[in-house]
């Protein structure tokens, strides 16, 4: 019984998350990947103590890096050998910038999907889970040309490609999901929010509007712009 290998493959996203054109597959699997993330950590220095008090800042971007392996060698190296940059260009044009959009694309890099790294949260942690892939941006592209034909034509070539991830402001707020009434928390005004609809959603109180009102200097609590980010305080 034969195996389909299954193929790593790149898609390209519109603004909304929906999918732009059909994924491409890469021509060879990675031998391997690495993802690196990073928290921010501040060192609050109290006089007389052994060592410094820590406080979480932020969070990092997290990063992906990996090395993808292209070769045109099969339709021959002799003259009209066709060239690799006819599969690494699909690639290299991914951190160029999009004339519609004025940036390079977002995009979603998947391989497997029970087994990718994130795949997994559950608790605290589960909506931040990756139900999709890794979900990002090109932050650079290296190309290196191996082979040549006999007329000087690139047919094998090796690109280290890294990878930022990527979530809107909305979506990183809807992922993190906060929950804990006695911090602060963000809220991005949707169409039809009211500071008494967000408060009933976030204090279980409409009547709770006017501190989101006074925590982000609002007069008019009917006057509310979508994408604006609000300040949602603790109450007692």
């Amino acid at each position: 019984m034969l195996l389909t290998l299954l193929k790593a493959q790149v898609q390209r996203l519109k603004p909304d998350g929906t999918m732009d054109g059909g994924p491409f597959p890469v021509q060879f699997n990675p031998s391997e990947y690495t993802l690196n993330k990073a928290a921010q950590i501040a060192e609050i220095a109290v006089p007389g103590l052994d060592q410094p008090i820590l406080q979480f800042v932020r969070g990092q971007t997290e990063t992906m890096s990996l090395d993808l392996f292209f070769d045109t060698t099969e339709d021959g190296m002799g003259p009209g050998a066709t060239a690799v940059t006819a599969k690494t260009d699909k690639f290299y044009e991914l951190i160029k910038i999009d004339r519609d959009t004025h940036a390079p694309p977002i995009l979603r890099f998947m391989w497997g999907q029970d087994g990718f790294p994130g795949a997994n949260f559950d608790g605290n942690w589960s909506s931040q889970a990756r139900t999709n892939g890794f979900q990002c941006v090109v932050e650079s592209v290296k190309q290196r040309f191996t082979l040549f034909s006999s007329e000087g034509i690139p047919v094998r070539a090796v690109l280290s490609v890294s990878l930022r991830e990527y979530y809107s402001l909305e979506d990183q707020i809807e992922r993190i999901n906060f929950n804990s009434p006695d911090h602060t928390r963000a809220h991005v005004v949707q169409h039809g929010d009211t500071l008494a609809t967000i408060a009933a959603r976030k204090y279980d109180d409409s009547r709770q509007w006017r501190a989101i009102a006074d925590q982000n200097h609002l007069t008019d609590p009917l006057d509310l712009q979508p994408g604006l980010v609000l300040d949602v305080p603790p109450i007692r």
